[in-house]
């Protein structure tokens, strides 16, 4: 096969494989993307130290065509950014890429949407949290009146806060958007 580098040790590579929805070449396929980055900074050959300590700030991964766009793009940051900050490490980089992949399970993919939608972080979608997502949605249509939002709100809470506590849950927010029959395909990034 000729002077090819080796990127990984095989056993790194079946860790991968154990622990993400890819195969061997999607892997590679996905060190090349995140390689792509930034080549000077990102080395061919990943030690297992380098996969978890090297991190690309957040301003490059936002210029992957399948984020620049995305409203939610700094919340999906954030929330597989294994510090916290936004900026990803080649590890943070593929359990995005594997759980945005149409292999993942819908149950997890509903896991990481209720992280990105609580906003605040406090462990429930609130009405906070409702109306900062409706904010961004909207960001590219007219825009609504705060009363309009807020009857968005009420709205969403009527039908879905099924112990009438106020916010969402985990499950109830599960429960509204696994109705949702485009969901699947929208959480979704092709590699």
């Amino acid at each position: 096969m000729g002077n090819k580098v080796a990127t990984f040790t095989e056993q790194q590579l079946e860790d991968y494989q154990d622990t993400t929805f890819f195969g061997r070449k999607e892997i590679l396929r996905v060190h090349r993307r995140f390689r792509e980055l930034q080549p000077e900074l990102v080395p061919r050959t990943m030690s297992l130290e380098a996969t978890r300590d090297l991190r690309l700030p957040k301003s490059l991964i936002n210029t992957l065509p399948e984020l620049k766009e995305n409203p939610f793009r700094d919340r999906i940051l954030k929330v597989f950014s294994s510090n916290g900050s936004g900026d990803l490490s080649f590890d943070d980089f593929l359990d995005l890429l594997s759980v945005f992949s149409e292999h993942a399970p819908r149950e997890l993919k509903l896991h990481y949407a209720f992280r990105i939608y609580d906003m605040d972080g406090d462990g429930v979608v609130g009405p906070g949290d409702l109306k900062a997502v409706i904010g961004r949605l909207c960001q590219h249509e007219r825009g609504l009146t705060p009363a309009e939002i807020d009857a968005v709100v009420e709205q969403i809470l009527d039908e879905a806060d099924v112990d009438c506590d106020g916010h969402l849950t985990a499950m109830e927010f599960s429960h509204v958007v696994a109705r949702a029959p485009d969901f699947v395909q929208t959480f979704h990034i092709r590699i």
